[in-house]
């Protein structure tokens, strides 16, 4: 007998070892290569094959040298080897079931479905290789059953855990990435394991607990309802005294909130206010949005509560104080230096626009004071394409961004710094919004509505056509950008646009015609 014949009757393959080794290699080298997650388990199948490659050379050596085929060193030595090599081939084969094949078909067994058939297959592998080497298993099992007994008892806490993770995961009642609350705690689920599962908690913590107890005890699942999309309802409250219609306060915030979407927030069901209480003169909003990413509730519930602020800021509504708080207001001379340095930033915002050129300083003046604070934080949209808004706004802090919806895609079309203004064609002629404008960081703006510059039109109706110039020569000048067009042209264009907003903004401010045009028509 060669030595490479007594390898082969030790591993029991006949004429075909050096194919099935060259097979085993070809395997392992494919999945180490294109699953990657799987490298440790296929390092530890290459290692089990090499001892079990060792152990069979060593006892085919023995067998050569003329040793008894029941000789126990031999005995132990195949015996153990071929376990080795089961083993290997086990790891390799689960690795192309559960990675391959089964992920193939979209199926993902639970881990401890996998480790429990793994287990069973090394059970099998070694109850076969007893009964191969003339070992009475039924004997074993029958004096051993005093020994398992007073081990389940002892073990029986862990075996506890045991079943219970089996359940949760061939149940799949909670699954890896869910949400969950216990008691008071809150947590994202990382991984199940025979005897915990582990949970993350927001602050950076990690919460283990047995398995057991979570089959025992009351668990919420957040944010998870068959057949609709992952996401949680938030409550954020607000006070507002009752001095102010509840209908007013519910709708300017709800405005506010739904005119531009906002991160983390579901679109459907929309976000809404609610008055929940009346209490000491004031009443207690909750403001309701769904959460889409349950690891942001705080950094959400914060931009919510901004946006609250500046909508209510914007609307003349201020959030009520307690009743018992004590509110001191500096006098005198620091309120007045404050209200003049207010006063000089709206003048010199005026005066840097065309369309108010033709204003006297006295007029100016009066204008500035109905200017209207109108502070946006980021992401805010400051007017909506298609709104009607009879309003003038000056940034005088901030930028923001100018979108135009196309086809149903918005499409960023320029960009408005400090100084910059919109919303003439509004103000003036009562217009919708061609536009829709998005602060890109927190801006302050200066709002100048219809009522506020009527009284001063009205008092000097000439100042129309002035104005209405003004509009013809930025609308002119913006449809001619892209055309070719001589200077005979562009007169009669412009002429016969400022004459169609100069109508239309008599139309909108209800101002006489002069008598002189009266006339000649």
């Amino acid at each position: 007998m060669t030595f490479w014949q007594a390898v082969e009757q030790v591993s029991g393959i006949q004429g075909k070892l050096h194919w099935a080794v060259l097979f085993f290699f070809i395997a392992v080298t494919l999945l180490y290569f294109f699953r990657v997650s799987e490298r440790r388990r296929l390092r530890s199948a290459l290692v089990l094959f090499a001892f079990s490659l060792s152990g069979l050379l060593m006892a085919a050596a023995i067998l050569v040298d003329g040793a008894p085929g029941n000789y126990w060193v031999y005995l132990l030595l195949r015996g153990s080897s071929l376990f080795l090599l089961a083993g290997a081939i086990i790891n390799v084969t689960s690795v192309f079931v559960f990675t391959v094949v089964l992920r193939a078909l979209r199926f993902e067994p639970p881990h401890i479905a996998k480790d429990l058939l793994v287990g069973l297959a090394y059970l099998a592998i070694a109850i076969a290789l007893l009964s191969q080497c003339g070992v009475d298993l039924r004997g074993i099992v029958a004096t051993s059953a005093v020994i398992t007994a007073v081990i389940g008892l002892s073990l029986q806490d862990s075996l506890g855990n045991i079943i219970g993770g089996t359940f949760l995961q061939v149940e799949r009642t909670i699954r890896v990435g869910d949400w969950i609350r216990i008691d008071d705690v809150e947590g994202k689920v990382t991984g199940t394991r025979w005897r915990q599962t582990s949970i993350e908690t927001r602050n950076w913590d990690t919460l283990i607990i047995p398995n057991s107890y979570l089959v025992k005890a009351k668990v919420t699942v957040v944010g998870r309802r068959g057949g609709a999309p992952l996401q949680h309802r938030q409550w954020v409250y607000f006070q507002v005294s009752l001095n102010h219609p509840p209908t007013k306060v519910i709708e300017t915030v709800e405005n506010a909130l739904r005119a531009e979407p906002i991160q983390h927030v579901a679109a459907s069901p929309r976000l809404h206010c609610l008055l929940t209480e009346m209490k000491n003169g004031d009443g207690t909003y909750a403001m309701r949005y769904w959460l889409t990413d349950l690891s942001q509730p705080d950094p959400t519930d914060s931009l919510i509560r901004t946006r609250i602020y500046m909508a209510l800021h914007r609307a003349g509504i201020p959030l009520s104080v307690p009743s018992q708080s004590i509110l001191l207001t500096e006098e005198g001379v620091h309120r007045d230096q404050l209200q003049t340095r207010e006063m000089a930033q709206r003048v010199s915002a005026l005066k840097n626009i065309e369309l108010f050129h033709s204003l006297t300083d006295d007029e100016r003046d009066e204008v500035a004071e109905r200017l209207i604070n109108a502070p946006f934080t980021k992401g805010e949209a400051i007017t909506q394409q298609g709104a009607q808004a009879h309003w003038l706004y000056i940034i005088a802090e901030g930028e923001a961004e100018v979108r135009v919806a196309i086809d149903g895609v918005n499409k960023t079309v320029g960009s408005l710094k400090a100084g910059d203004y919109f919303g003439e064609m509004g103000l003036m002629t009562g217009d919708p919004r061609t536009a829709t404008v998005v602060a890109l960081t927190e801006v302050r703006c200066y709002r100048l509505g219809k009522e506020a510059f009527e009284a001063v039109l009205r008092r000097r109706p000439e100042i129309a056509e002035v104005i209405s110039g003004t509009l013809a020569q930025r609308r002119v000048g913006l449809d001619t950008a892209r055309e070719e067009a001589n200077g005979e042209a562009l007169r009669d264009r412009m002429k016969s646009t400022q004459n169609a907003f100069l109508t239309r903004m008599r139309d909108f401010f209800g101002l006489a015609a002069p008598s002189n045009q009266k006339k000649q028509g």
